[in-house]
């Protein structure tokens, strides 16, 4: 049986140095593909997609609803082949109603321990129009290491800096945030993988800098504890979303490998201040993610917030808009007010304004964040904080003796000779 699964592209966010990651979904699902299927991995932000009219069965892997338009016309590209269609992935589950009329099949949840029965369907031409697992989570036991040798690893690298390889350690969150989610997708239950398969998994990437996804690294201290102990022999440099603010997860996170963590600045308050500046006196850079259009915020508490970035010294800052993604808090509230402006997924990037906010115009709010992006950088543009960050731990790995430059010619990564700085 031959397959192709692709990862559409999708348009970038307006301010943001374009750069590519290597992609999580269509790697952890492809460890759920028998060895015995050939499967071929396209990622069209990296690659050119054309369909492939060989094979049994196209996959489609959506993580982003900016993504839905690309998808389906991937899809129906396939269809017309009569090559059968299954669609898979987060932004699959938040908008099953508007895909299952575009493919021959939706799966819905997670696959661990699932995928098998989809082929087996189709080997007997009985694939069925909806696989729905939502809610019935798997055993997180059965999470296997991701398949990343699908990918084509020289693609990404930006100016010849090797990309970060994406990990998880835990699915499911017990928050329940306004922009979110992951309480729809993954449940409100706090999901740890056993420690031991993560630290296996984490010491088969050949790269040393990971990007744990994982939605919160504030769930449960004593697991922070014990999976950060546990990292601390593979040397690697990872970058996070929030870890949970205690001197003693901080000072284990940091000897594990934290390079910078991803925290939500949504206000001025003394609370966000110090959490920024207790994550920097323990070596650990800060990437703020800023929220623009709440109902609190009206032009001058957003120019009050980008002062208040720039003064507490965040390495990093996100500026997105507001997007009432399907299936979060935000949305239902804004359905209910009757202030969607939009529902064009192609909009759905976090940098244009698709609802009305409460304070300000949409044009207001849209003039607003390109503010913020240029006042931020005004002193030095994002490559530039973002090579000091590099930098920083660049050093850190040729103290450690794991620092690796990258040949972009030769499309490899060699270790550093002894002597050379």
């Amino acid at each position: 049986m031959k397959m192709q699964l692709v990862y559409p592209s999708w348009p970038k966010l307006q301010g943001q140095t374009e750069f590519h990651l290597p992609p999580h979904g269509p790697v952890v699902f492809a460890a759920e593909v028998p060895p015995e299927v050939e499967l071929q991995f396209i990622d069209e932000n990296v690659q050119d997609w054309e369909p492939d009219p060989t094979v049994d069965l196209a996959a489609v892997s959506v993580m982003l609803t900016s993504q839905l338009p690309r998808a389906l016309a991937i899809a129906a590209e396939y269809r017309r082949l009569g090559i059968p269609v299954i669609f898979g992935g987060i932004a699959t589950m938040l908008h099953s109603e508007e895909v299952v009329g575009s493919a021959d099949s939706v799966f819905l949840g997670e696959v661990e321990g699932r995928f098998g029965r989809v082929l087996e369907d189709l080997r007997k031409g009985r694939l069925q129009k909806v696989y729905d697992f939502m809610n019935d989570f798997p055993d997180i036991g059965l999470v296997k290491t991701a398949r990343r040798e699908i990918l084509n690893r020289s693609l990404y690298n930006y100016r010849g800096v090797q990309m970060f390889d994406l990990v998880h350690a835990s699915r499911g969150c017990k928050f329940n945030c306004f922009p979110c989610c992951t309480a729809f997708l993954g449940g409100r239950k706090f999901r740890p993988r056993p420690i031991d398969k993560v630290i296996e998994e984490m010491a088969s990437i050949p790269n040393n800098r990971l990007f744990l996804v994982d939605n919160s690294l504030a769930q449960d201290k004593q697991w922070l504890l014990d999976l950060f102990r546990a990292m601390i022999p593979l040397k690697k440099k990872w970058v996070s979303h929030p870890i949970l603010d205690d001197d003693e997860v901080l000072s284990l996170a940091y000897q594990a490998g934290a390079w910078y963590v991803y925290q939500a600045v949504f206000n001025t308050a003394p609370v966000i201040r110090n959490r920024i500046r207790r994550l920097k006196d323990h070596g650990i850079a800060v990437e703020a993610t800023v929220i623009l259009g709440t109902d609190e915020q009206d032009e001058d508490f957003i120019k009050r917030l980008v002062d208040f970035l720039l003064e507490i010294g965040v390495d990093l800052a996100e500026f997105t808009i507001l997007t009432p993604f399907p299936h979060t808090p935000i949305r239902a509230q804004l359905e209910k007010e009757g202030r969607i402006l939009s529902n064009n997924w192609l909009d759905y990037t976090a940098d244009k304004v698709v609802f009305r906010p409460k304070r300000m115009s949409p044009e207001k709010l849209q003039e607003m964040y390109f503010y913020a992006w240029e006042t931020f950088y005004q002193g030095g543009g994002y490559q530039l904080k973002m090579g000091e960050l590099f930098r920083k731990v660049i050093r850190r790995e040729m103290d450690d003796g794991t620092y690796r430059r990258y040949d972009v010619r030769k499309r490899r990564a060699f270790p550093k000779a002894k002597g050379i700085s």
